[in-house]
This record gives structure tokens, sequence and C-alpha cells, in this order.
């Protein structure tokens, strides 16, 4: 009798944290598991927070493999945030417990690796398997924003995540900058003290 098709162990990956003004750049990849298809899966920006955490337990449950990884706020600052998210995104595959028979990269741009390996504009709303890793990136770095929001109060991290909201900006200009802030980023710069 043949042995029934090995099924391509696909990764999909996205990051989260672009754009903030604070914290950690956060990647996740996960492989999915067709025997465990997991319904309501989407762009983790386009779920409620509600939603995002229910897909959030069903992902980390029923997944063949995931990881997160991330590039440090120091990275961020002596790389740039294309190259840190990269090299975020490359750990995160590397930290999975399967190795992938392909990945899936959220946006139009690939890390340098050796992967088989294609980037998928919009993916996190057009690939399952990255929009699951949206969710994971997406729950991972609002949990720890709201936990640096108790050791960092004041700036407000907990509501706006890090992103440069009038709040945020706000507390910068009273407080100045924190030990997460990205001190690369034009509207934390300027609260630098001059040299």
């Amino acid at each position: 009798m043949p042995s029934p098709k090995l099924q391509r162990k696909i990764a999909g990956v996205d990051e989260v944290g672009r754009g903030p003004l604070a914290g950690d750049v956060v990647t996740a990849a996960v492989i999915l598991d067709p025997k465990k298809p997991i319904s309501g899966l989407a762009d983790s920006k386009k779920l409620s927070e509600k939603k995002r955490e229910a897909l959030y337990e069903q992902i980390t449950r029923h997944a063949l493999a995931w990881s997160v990884a991330r590039a440090s706020v120091q990275e961020i600052d002596r790389l740039n945030i294309l190259q840190a998210s990269l090299l975020a995104m490359k750990r995160a595959v590397d930290g999975l417990s399967l190795r992938p028979d392909h990945v899936l990269v959220d946006g139009n741009k690939l890390p340098d690796w050796n992967y088989s390996c294609e980037a998928v504009v919009q993916g996190d709303s057009r690939i399952a398997e990255i929009s699951a890793a949206s969710i994971v990136a997406k729950v991972t770095r609002d949990r720890e924003m709201q936990a640096l929001d108790l050791r960092f109060p004041g700036y407000g991290f907990a509501g706006h995540k890090g992103y440069p909201t009038k709040k945020h900006l706000d507390a910068l200009a009273v407080l100045g900058p924190s030990e997460i802030h990205r001190l690369s980023y034009g509207p934390v710069k300027k609260y630098l003290p001059a040299n």
C-alpha cells in the first residue's frame, strides 16, 4: 500500500510593532495543523481584542509549531526598523520546533536565510498561516506593553501600546524618553538631552 502523501509544512510569519515609539518589534512564525482548522483567522488589526485573545489560545494549542521572537529597542536603533524586523522574523522561524518546507512572509521583503520562501503583500488578510502569526505576535506584544506600563508609569503604554498617540507624545514631552523608547525615532529623538 502506498504511503500517504506527506503534508508540506508551511510556516506563516508576521511582525507587530514597526510603528511604535517604544518597545521591541515582535514576530511570530506558525505552522498550522491541517487536521485542526481554526475558523475566524484574519489580520490581527481587524479583530477585536477579545477575538484575538480567543484565537491566540486556539492557535497556540492546536498549531503543529509556533514561535515568538523579537528585536530589541537597541537593535532597532542600531540596525533600523526594517532590518530589525527581518532579524526578528529569522529568529522566529529558527525557533520553530519543526523545520518548515516553505515560509510565507507578510509584506514585500524577505530575511536573508536558506528557507524556501516568498513574500506575500497583505498576507495577513489572505493566508491563514500569516494571519495566525499576526495574531500571536500582536497578542504577545500587547501583553508585554501592558506589563511595561506598570514598570514605566505615566506614558500610557497599556492603552496605546507605544504608538505615537497624542497622550503618548504629551507624556514624552513631560517625562522625556524611558529606557524602552526607540531613540532613533524622530518624535523621541527631539526630547533627548543635547550633547
